[in-house]
């Protein structure tokens, strides 16, 4: 991680390859420091950050007052920070009893705020910054025990800021009480520069604190990390199992075979939180699986790992494999692996994958990866925990079709079937989740919160589609979602139309068109118009409109309901 003078510097550099974004940063104490930690973070993860900074403890003013300079910014994202020293301060103001109220008192002044901005911004995403934890020790080790004191109350406020959270779909917790047990409360809060500038972040942590915040907004805006690619020996275990045998590996209990458990434990909550697990290994296939299955105190089994890929090949190559079954970007990959040399080689030939540079002693692994905080995620859902599962299938479904030699008689072996379905309370999660990730199959990219897809699904200007696809192999789960708004009496607008990247050359576009077209048909409207907007990464849908045959009208797409002819699909309505 790059300290604050280097982030310093990148204000220097060129920022006019990036997309813009527009943040407002609000704080209770001078954030001048933030705001250049923010912008310089930002352009080592491709963003030209535009911040309005408001002057300190002006939340309220800017936030109620509707004249005020942020709602003539009209940002994108609103970070509020609000410090553990100034609500010490509210604390000391209060008499007896009322020190009980304090937390109580404070969530009912954010839940206003965020009320505030959400009725004035529309699709504003809120990052709140929890409260570092400081000890005024009036009441010593009784502070846990008594509503009075203020430990109590600052502890109970971040609880309820939790819960808070967990309802608000658009407002994200920046937790930097965990930054703060990283480094020390030493490292992160000077008294000398508090008293003398009002600043409660240290030079030393500005730096993980912005690096935290921007990883939030890679979060909702799709760029997310989703798969971890783990070499074995002296990686996932200790030894090299080809040369010591399963009985000699370094795992279990004792020594740093405990290091290795540990980190397995945590690779194996990446993946029931939904994030891929694959292998990258220099080894026999059968030898390297062999642990997996035989070993009592491996924690990671052979059902947790969607592809496996063990052979004398190089890994870059073994890479590129796990990423065309996995079909998703390489900037969406860890690779993790304890040889220098096999690092550096990836890194060079792989130019978007995260490569962190592992520490010699495994007994460091775990701490330093997760200081990274690599697997940023604001949402989490049934599907993610199946993920797995999922990728497992597909690998079969591509080997099953390489057996065919022709692809219309592979599609229909298929046997595939799909519901379709506006959306409702049950997958309006999933509907959220998919917005924020998908980003190749994608033709506007316009990303939604929970909140916002519960209004579409109720507006009476907006018609609501998603699509599942089951086959003889498995269920993929809701893979596709479409929004329409009604233009006209005549014309529907394709707001939205994403997709997994699983489920491509199955014919699913064709039978999501197919069902719009009988929708609109239905509906009385003539025409269907589209947009593509390009990103970085969808340019894999630029002739998307083209070719499924709409003509080009100036800026977007169009399609004539009256003269469509149904397009050949094999999946069937379930």
């Amino acid at each position: 991680m790059k300290d604050f003078s280097l982030l310093k510097k990148n204000l220097k550099k060129d920022f006019s390859q990036f997309k813009k974004i527009k943040v407002a940063l609000l704080g209770d104490s001078a954030t001048q420091f933030l705001n250049i930690a923010l912008r310089g973070t930002g352009y080592d993860s491709n963003w030209d950050i535009e911040i309005l900074e408001a002057d300190f403890n002006q939340i309220e003013r800017q936030i109620l007052d509707p004249d005020s300079e942020l709602y003539q910014f009209q940002p994108e994202v609103i970070i509020l920070f609000q410090s553990s020293h100034k609500l010490l301060g509210k604390y000391n103001k209060l008499k007896g009893h009322s020190h009980a109220d304090l937390s109580s008192n404070e969530i009912a002044i954010i839940e206003n705020l965020y009320s505030t901005l959400n009725s004035r911004i529309d699709n504003v995403k809120i990052i709140y910054l929890n409260y570092t934890e400081i000890d005024d020790s009036v009441f010593g080790s009784f502070s846990s025990k008594t509503e009075s004191s203020f430990l109590f109350q600052l502890r109970k406020l971040n609880y309820e800021l939790m819960l808070f959270s967990a309802k608000a779909s658009n407002f994200f917790l920046c937790d930097i009480s965990t930054v703060q047990n990283l480094i020390g409360k030493t490292n992160f809060f000077s008294t000398s520069i508090y008293i003398n500038t009002e600043m409660v972040i240290s030079i030393d942590a500005l730096p993980m604190i912005a690096n935290r915040i921007i990883d939030i907004i890679n979060a909702f805006s799709g760029r997310s990390k989703k798969c971890v690619i783990l070499d074995l020996d002296n990686t996932t275990w200790g030894g090299i199992i080809g040369d010591d045998g399963i009985e000699n590996i370094q795992i279990g209990t004792l020594g740093i075979g405990k290091a290795f458990t540990e980190f397995q434990h945590w690779i194996k909550k990446l993946q029931q939180r939904g994030i891929i697990i694959a292998v990258c290994s220099k080894n026999t296939e059968s030898v390297a699986k062999e642990p997996f299955a035989k070993h009592p105190d491996m924690v990671l089994k052979l059902d947790d790992i969607a592809v496996f890929m063990a052979n004398w090949d190089n890994k870059v190559d073994n890479i590129r494999h796990i990423q065309s079954i996995l079909n998703i970007g390489f900037d969406s990959m860890v690779f993790l692996d304890d040889n220098p040399f096999e690092r550096n080689i990836v890194r060079e030939n792989i130019k978007d994958i995260t490569v962190p540079e592992l520490p010699e002693d495994p007994a460091d692994y775990l701490e330093y990866l997760t200081s990274l905080n690599l697997f940023e995620t604001i949402s989490f859902s049934k599907e993610d925990s199946e993920r797995t599962s999922l990728y497992q299938v597909e690998a079969k479904r591509l080997i099953t079709q390489k057996s065919f030699t022709n692809e219309e008689d592979f599609l229909k072996s298929l046997n595939m079937t799909s519901v379709v379905e506006p959306f409702d309370k049950f997958n309006t999660p999933r509907v959220a989740q998919l917005s924020q990730r998908s980003n190749q199959f994608n033709l506007r990219t316009v990303r939604y919160t929970e909140a916002d897809i519960d209004a579409i699904g109720k507006s009476e200007d907006y018609f609501t589609f998603t699509f599942t696809l089951e086959d003889k192999f498995g269920d993929n789960g809701l893979i596709c979602v479409i929004i329409l708004k009604k233009v006209n009496e005549n014309s529907l607008f394709i707001d939205t139309w994403f997709m997994s990247c699983r489920v491509l050359k199955r014919g699913m576009e064709n039978f999501v068109l197919n069902t719009i077209v009988k929708f609109a048909e239905r509906k009385g409207f003539k025409k269907v118009i589209g947009e593509y907007l390009p990103t970085a990464k969808n340019e894999m849908v630029k002739n998307h409109y083209s070719d499924l045959g709409f003509k080009k009208e100036k800026e977007t797409w169009e399609l004539d309901v009256d003269t469509y002819i149904k397009k050949n699909t094999y999946i069937q309505i379930k």
